[in-house]
C-alpha cells in the first residue's frame, strides 16, 4: 500500500467538484468517501440510481459529509445517448468541474452488447468514458489547473487492439476483451495527456492492484474451490478502501500538480510496455473511436 509519506502529502479539496463514475460501489465508493473526507463535494456518476442513493447514505453516515458534499447522477456508459444527457446536464448546472475520475468498469463479462452496438467492455470501459470526457473537457478547461483521472489495469499488458475487430464479431473471450478495453484506455491517456500541453488540464492513469471488489461477478469460481477462493482473497487481495488510494492521490496530491500522461500505482509512477505509450497506436485508436461514438460523423 502506499507508504505515510504518500498518503499524507494530499491537500484539502475545499470548493472542489469532482464526478467519480462507478461510485455506487468497490473502488469508486471507495474514491469518492476519500475525496468527501477531504472535504470535496462529489458528483456520483451511476447507471443503478438506487444503489447510487445507498451507497451515498454509507458514505454520509461514515464521513459525516453533509447532503450537499455528494450528488447522485444517472449515467449509463454503454448508452452514448445516456452520456451526452448527463454532459448536457452537467454543462447546465455546474459552473465548474475540476476533476474527473474515470472509474466505472465492466470485467469480464459474457458477450453482449451496448445500446449503440459495441462490444460491451470495449464500449463501457473506453467508448463511453471516451465520449464523457470529450463533452467535459471545455468545463474542465474553464476550470483549470483541473485533473482527468483513468482507472486502468496491469491486465493491460495481455491485451492489443486488432482495428479490424473492435466488437469482438469475429471472436470473443472475455479476459482478452478486457485486456483490450484496459490498454484502450492508457493509450487514450497517451493521446489525450498529448492534446492538452498547456491548457492547464493534466491526464494521469492508474493500476489499482487486484482488489476484492463486484467487478468479478461475471467470473465462475467452482463451488469446491470457493472457500480455498475465498481465503486466499482476503489475505491477496486488497481492499476497496487499499485500492483507491492512488485515485485519490492523483485527484488531490500537489505532487502531480504538472505531472501528465504518466500511469501511477501505489501513488508513484510506473514504466509502461511500448504498446501502451506507441503514439502512433494511441494517435489511430482515438480517431476511430472519434467516429465510433460519433464525434465525427
Amino acid at each position: 500500500y502506499p507508504s505515510e509519506r504518500y498518503t499524507l502529502n494530499r491537500l484539502p479539496l475545499y470548493g472542489k467538484t469532482v464526478i467519480v463514475t462507478g461510485a455506487n460501489s468497490g473502488i469508486g465508493k471507495a474514491t469518492a468517501a476519500g475525496i468527501v473526507k477531504l472535504q470535496g463535494r462529489v458528483i456520483m456518476a451511476c447507471r443503478d440510481m438506487s444503489k447510487a442513493e445507498e451507497a451515498a447514505r454509507d458514505i454520509r453516515q461514515g464521513t459525516g459529509a453533509d447532503g450537499s458534499q455528494l450528488v447522485v447522477k444517472q449515467l449509463d456508459l454503454a448508452s452514448l445517448t445516456s452520456v451526452r444527457a448527463f454532459c448536457e446536464d452537467i454543462i447546465k448546472e455546474e459552473p465548474r468541474l475540476d476533476v474527473l475520475i474515470n472509474n466505472a468498469g465492466i470485467y469480464q463479462c459474457p458477450y453482449t452488447r451496448t445500446q449503440d452496438g459495441f462490444e460491451m467492455q470495449f464500449g463501457v470501459n473506453h467508448l463511453g468514458h471516451f465520449l464523457l470526457t470529450h463533452l467535459l473537457l471545455d468545463l474542465l478547461k474553464q476550470s483549470a489547473p483541473s485533473r482527468i483521472v483513468v482507472v486502468s489495469s496491469k491486465l493491460y499488458k495481455h491485451g492489443y487492439i486488432n482495428f479490424e475487430d473492435l466488437n469482438s464479431e469475429n471472436s470473443y473471450d472475455k479476459a482478452f476483451a478486457y485486456s483490450r478495453s484496459k490498454l484502450a484506455n492508457l493509450l487514450f491517456t497517451c493521446e489525450l495527456a498529448r492534446r492538452l500541453e498547456g491548457s492547464g488540464v493534466t491526464v494521469n492513469a492508474l493500476t489499482p492492484g487486484i482488489v476484492k471488489t463486484n467487478l468479478g461477478r461475471h467470473v465462475h469460481i467452482p463451488v469446491l474451490v470457493r472457500p480455498l477462493f475465498n481465503l486466499l482473497s482476503q489475505s491477496l487481495f486488497r481492499t476497496p478502501e487499499e485500492g483507491a488510494q492512488t485515485s485519490i492521490y492523483l485527484a488531490s496530491s500537489p505532487d502531480v500538480d504538472s505531472v501528465q500522461g504518466k500511469c501511477f500505482a501505489d501513488c508513484q509512477p510506473q514504466v509502461l510496455l511500448d504498446t501502451a505509450t506507441d503514439q502512433e497506436l494511441a494517435s489511430k485508436l482515438w480517431d476511430i473511436s472519434e467516429v465510433m461514438v460519433g464525434i465525427i460523423k
